[in-house]
């Protein structure tokens, strides 16, 4: 659903996507050739998730990374 221009941020839930193991993890490979990835590290931490087991090429950003990346794009978009 992403546009060309756009990035991808994933939050809360989402960021169990970026396990090499999970169902999402072969489209969330697709959709890194297109967009860049950003995943927030504090709700990476709270749900236990170690950056070694997670997808290459994915940015960590703290929340002042996330507030840059809502200026950096146009438009903000969550899907739940």
């Amino acid at each position: 659903m992403a546009r060309p221009s756009s990035a991808i941020l994933l939050i809360e839930d989402g960021v169990y996507a970026l396990q090499g193991n999970s169902a999402a993890a072969t489209r969330l490979q697709q959709a890194m050739e297109n967009h860049p990835v950003y995943a927030l590290q504090p709700d990476l931490q709270a749900r236990g998730i170690s950056e070694e087991n997670m997808l290459d090429g994915v940015e960590m950003v703290d929340y002042d990374g996330f507030v840059k990346l809502t200026t950096e794009y146009e438009k903000s978009q969550s899907w739940l």
